[in-house]
Parts: C-alpha cells; sequence; structure tokens
C-alpha cells in the first residue's frame, strides 16, 4: 500500500524481474470506492504490473471501463505509471523519480539508448538536463502537479527512444 500511495506500482509478484523503478509521486492506485472488493482491486494489480505491453494496458483500461465505470485519476494515474515502466523497461532505465521540481533518471548498465538521443537533450536544454556521474540523468523542470509529471516522463521516455 506504501507503493501505491507514493505512486509507484507496487511489487505483488516477487519472483518476477523487477525492472524499472517509476516514481511520480502522484496517487497511482484503485480506489476503494471505485472497485470495493479487494480480491478483485488486487487481481487487476497483480495484471496492470504484469503486463507486457501497451496494448495489454489498453485492454484492462477497457475491462475495468466496462465492468466498474470510467477510471477515476488515481486509476488513470497507475495505468499511465505501467506504461511508462514498460517503456522506461525497454531503454535500459533503472529509475525514473519526478517530483515537484524534477529529479532524476537513472541507466543501467548498457541501456538502449542511442548516445546521440541523451547528448541531444542535454545540448538542447542544458537549464533544465545535466548528466550526474555517468548513469544518472539530473532533471530540473516545474513539474508541481502530477499531470506535468506524467508528460513530462512520457516525453522524456520518447526524446531518448529517438536515434539519430
Amino acid at each position: 500500500m506504501r507503493a501505491l500511495k507514493a505512486g509507484r506500482l507496487p511489487d505483488l509478484d516477487l519472483t518476477a524481474p523487477v525492472g524499472a523503478d517509476v516514481r511520480l509521486h502522484v496517487a497511482a492506485l484503485i480506489p476503494d470506492d471505485y472497485l470495493p472488493d479487494v480480491h478483485t482491486r488486487l487481481t487487476f494489480y497483480k495484471r496492470i504490473a504484469s503486463a507486457r505491453d501497451e496494448a495489454e494496458l489498453r485492454e484492462l483500461q477497457v475491462e475495468m471501463i466496462d465492468r466498474f465505470g470510467l477510471l477515476p485519476e488515481p486509476a488513470r494515474n497507475l495505468f499511465a505509471t505501467a506504461e511508462l515502466k514498460l517503456r522506461a523497461d525497454r531503454l535500459g532505465i533503472r529509475l525514473l523519480d519526478l517530483g515537484d521540481s524534477g529529479g532524476r533518471l537513472r541507466f543501467d548498465a548498457k541501456p538502449a539508448i542511442d548516445p546521440r538521443a541523451l547528448i541531444r537533450l542535454i545540448q538542447g536544454q542544458p537549464q533544465h538536463y545535466r548528466m550526474d556521474g555517468p548513469d544518472t540523468l539530473r532533471i530540473r523542470l516545474d513539474l508541481t502537479d502530477g499531470k506535468a509529471r506524467l508528460d513530462a516522463a512520457r516525453g522524456l521516455l520518447i526524446a531518448l527512444a529517438e536515434s539519430g
């Protein structure tokens, strides 16, 4: 529950690979007033956390909307965070942590990122991005609301996925 309240996906399957840690410090959960049954809620958490791709996440969203009605904001945040985690995993990012004034992104030892994309990002916006050691990108942005953090995280991962 602490992970959910902190805006992270819970680790419900301890045998699964951990992957990227996405921390956006927004409420990312399925509210109990939206889905009162604890067992069903936990089942959905596990299914969301184990989704293999964005299409599977979309199918889960559609299923939840069909069964329980429109998603409240914390549930939409949960799906957005899960999608960001999938993208970060593919890029070889271990940590994506964004708060009110920015945050950091920590890479695996061999990320699947074209170094030119990272250089373009830093050179194009040096007031917002800089390397802090060999594996950490520091981010300085005004991200005082959850939507701004989600948008910034999505944009950053898209920019890093671009090649030459």
